[in-house]
């Protein structure tokens, strides 16, 4: 059997769109990856992009859930130096008592954004052990008692939950803490491949049941891939394009809203390096590049993160790959 297939959603911003008319094609897609059988939609946090409108993801979080029925819906993921961990247990809490035991909470270290925009959102540290601390704390907000283990402030919105949190990592210290912490890992394999087999490695060696944050008895890894799935591999590697020019854009310290798909043959020097792990091409093309990361990393699910100008071209991707997946 196929291992599970979930979704990782910038909500992209097309050239020509705004904000609003991504998160409405957003919400189309949820509904669409809802049908479809995909295990999970989670949204990433990011700031001071003009090409993405992922910012609150807790409120794009409450949006999709509420428009589909089973998929689990989370964040992958909140950027916990940016917020308060008792706002978080609170927004996700509240999530939770809304929407039921779909929401999971992913939590990531990095700012998401550059330093400038990162010191003006601060509101916690980054440090391993204070993040260690705040991922205990918010189990206890969300634990029976509704009450951190570090300080007796009550949270009577997350009392109970139990909303099951994740450690996103891209590199094997990301991967040590997950491990240690005995939580799934979601490895950022999808813009940071350079260190995707040490990292599981890490965390399966560090993997311990005994952290009292341990929630899981074994190791779970889920890895990120890019997906672009089309009729046919020319098409599929020409609408791929649309992320290459986003990579470059990075890159080159330039910003613009998603760029519609150019002709393969403007990047002579190949894909970006950042975009390695992907899987570009026709079904059966995308389907065997999938299975030979998977068997790579011996991940237990595999994300996926599919950026397309016209939000039409990302819907029939996850048709097609579903098609031959599911």
């Amino acid at each position: 059997m196929a291992i599970p297939l979930s979704i990782l959603d910038l909500v992209s911003i097309p050239e020509g769109s705004t904000a609003r008319d991504g998160i409405a094609a957003s919400m189309t897609s949820a509904k669409l990856a809802d049908e479809l059988g995909y295990h999970r939609l989670w949204f990433a946090e990011h700031h001071n992009t003009p090409n993405l409108a992922s910012k609150a993801t807790s409120l794009l979080i409450s949006q999709a859930a509420g428009v589909t029925e089973n998929i689990r819906v989370g964040s992958g993921g909140v950027m916990l130096p940016n917020h308060a961990p008792l706002m978080v247990a609170e927004q996700y809490g509240t999530l939770a008592n809304i929407h039921g035991d779909r929401i999971d909470l992913g939590l990531g270290r990095a700012p998401g954004t550059d330093g400038m925009t990162a010191q003006a959102l601060s509101r916690s540290s980054a440090e391993p052990q204070a993040f260690a601390q705040h991922i205990y704390d918010l189990q206890g907000w969300f634990g029976e008692s509704g009450t951190a283990h570090s300080t007796p402030i009550f949270s009577s919105v997350s009392q109970g939950m139990e909303v099951p949190i994740w450690v996103l990592g891209s590199t094997v210290n990301g991967a040590s803490i997950a491990g240690q912490l005995g939580l799934p890992f979601s490895l950022a394999s999808h813009f940071a491949p350079d260190q995707i087999d040490d990292a599981v490695r890490v965390y399966r060696e560090t993997f311990s049941t005994e952290a009292p944050t341990a929630r899981i008895d074994k190791p779970y890894v889920m890895a990120g891939i890019n997906v672009m799935v089309a009729d046919t591999d020319e098409e599929a590697r020409r609408q791929f394009t649309t992320i290459q020019q986003m990579f470059l854009d990075i890159r080159s310290g330039r910003q613009r809203k998603i760029q519609p798909p150019v002709d393969p043959s403007e990047f002579p020097g190949g894909v970006p390096s950042m975009l390695d792990i992907s899987a570009v091409g026709s079904p059966d093309t995308v389907k065997a590049q999938l299975e030979e990361f998977a068997e790579r990393t011996g991940a237990d699910e595999l994300i996926t993160v599919t950026y397309a100008f016209d939000p039409d071209v990302r819907d029939h991707s996850l048709k097609l790959l579903a098609d031959v997946w599911f």
